[in-house]
C-alpha cells in the first residue's frame, strides 16, 4: 500500500511538472460545451424568474433549485479541470473550500431528486392535499434539510483535516481529492455518505414510481396524468443513474495516476470529466424542462432573443 501511494505520488508530481503542449485545446474542447450549457442554465433561470406562476408553484420551485444546484456545480467542476490542466498550484485551505463545495453541491443535486420524485407522488397519490403539504413554506423548509444533510459529509472532511489529519504540510498544492485527502478514513467517509444517499433517493424513487402505477390503476384515476407523472419520475430516475455515472470519475483516476504516464493520465481526466460529470448534469435539466410545454414555449423565446411566439401559460400539475 506504501508503494501504491509513493507511485501514486511520484506520477502526480510528474503531471505537474511535465508541460502538456495540448493542454490549450483540451481546455477549449472542455470549457467550450461547459459556456454553452451554462447559457441554456441561465436562459432557463431567467425564465423562470419571469413569470409569477413558476416563482408558486412547488414543481417549479424544485426544477428551479436543480437548476442552481447543478449550474453552480458545473461552474465547481470546470473551476477546478482548468486549475488541473493548466498545472495550477492551489493553497490547501482554498483547495479544501473548492472541493468540499462541490462535494456538496453533488450531494444536495443528488437529494433534490427525492424532493422531486416526493411532489408528484403527492400530486398523484394525495392530491387533495398537494396544495398544503407542498406549499411555498414546506418546500423552502425541505430545502433548508437538504443542504444541511448534504453538509454533512463536507463538515466531517473539514473537522477531521483541521483535527487530525498531519499529511498535507505544503501551502499549496494541486487541487484534488486525491491529493489533498491522503487519510484512509477520507475515502470510507466518502463511500459510507455516497451510498446511503444513492441508496435512499433510489428506494423513494422507486417507491414513488410503484405507488403511482398503482394508484394509475385504480378507477378513480386519471389515468393520462399518472402516466405523465411516472414518466417524470422514471426520469428523475434516469437523472439518479447519470449522477451516480460521476462516481466512476475518482474510480478510473486514481489507478490511471499510478499505473500510466502523465500524459495518458491528464488525458483519462479530460475524458471523465466530458463524459461523467460535464453531460449528465447539463442534459438532464435540458431535457427536464423541455418535456412542460408552458416552461418550454417561455424558454424557446428567450433562448431565441425574442424572435419567437410566447404563448399562454398553461400548468399542467400531472406533467
Amino acid at each position: 500500500m506504501s508503494n501504491q501511494f509513493n507511485a501514486s505520488k511520484s506520477n502526480l508530481t510528474q503531471t505537474l511538472l511535465i508541460l502538456d503542449q495540448d493542454a490549450p485545446m483540451k481546455a477549449f474542447l472542455f470549457v467550450t460545451p461547459c459556456v454553452i450549457f451554462l447559457y441554456v442554465n441561465g436562459v432557463m433561470l431567467f425564465t423562470l424568474r419571469k413569470k409569477t406562476v413558476f416563482q408558486e408553484t412547488s414543481r417549479y420551485i424544485l426544477f428551479g433549485h436543480m437548476l442552481w444546484v447543478d449550474t453552480l456545480n458545473l461552474f465547481m467542476s470546470v473551476l477546478l479541470y482548468i486549475c488541473a490542466v493548466s498545472r495550477i498550484l492551489v493553497m490547501k485551505n482554498i483547495c479544501l473550500v473548492l472541493l468540499n463545495a462541490a462535494t456538496a453541491l453533488f450531494q444536495v443535486s443528488t437529494l433534490n431528486l427525492a424532493l422531486m420524485s416526493l411532489e408528484r407522488y403527492v400530486a398523484i397519490c394525495i392530491p387533495l392535499r398537494h396544495a398544503e403539504i407542498t406549499s411555498f413554506e414546506r418546500t423552502h423548509l425541505a430545502f433548508g434539510l437538504v443542504w444541511i444533510m448534504g453538509l454533512f459529509q463536507s463538515l466531517s472532511e473539514v473537522i477531521i483535516f483541521y483535527s487530525i489529519d498531519t499529511t498535507n504540510t505544503a501551502m499549496s498544492l494541486f487541487c484534488s481529492r486525491t491529493t489533498l485527502f491522503r487519510l484512509q478514513i477520507y475515502k470510507k467517509l466518502d463511500i459510507a455518505f455516497t451510498c446511503i444517499f444513492f441508496v435512499s433517493v433510489c428506494f423513494v424513487i422507486i417507491f414513488t414510481y410503484a405507488s403511482i402505477a398503482a394508484v394509475a390503476r385504480t378507477a378513480a384515476c386519471d389515468k393520462a396524468s399518472a402516466k405523465k407523472a411516472n414518466k417524470t419520475v422514471l426520469l428523475h430516475l434516469i437523472q439518479l443513474g447519470l449522477g451516480a455515472s460521476s462516481i466512476l470519475v475518482g474510480v478510473i483516476q486514481e489507478p490511471i495516476y499510478v499505473y500510466t504516464d502523465p500524459t495518458t493520465a491528464i488525458n483519462v481526466m479530460y475524458f471523465c470529466f466530458l463524459v461523467f460529470i460535464i453531460f449528465p448534469k447539463c442534459l438532464s435539466p435540458l431535457i427536464y424542462g423541455l418535456r412542460d410545454q408552458a416552461f418550454s414555449c417561455l424558454f424557446k423565446y428567450y433562448f431565441t432573443f425574442g424572435k419567437g411566439k410566447v404563448k399562454p401559460v398553461i400548468i399542467d400539475q400531472n406533467v
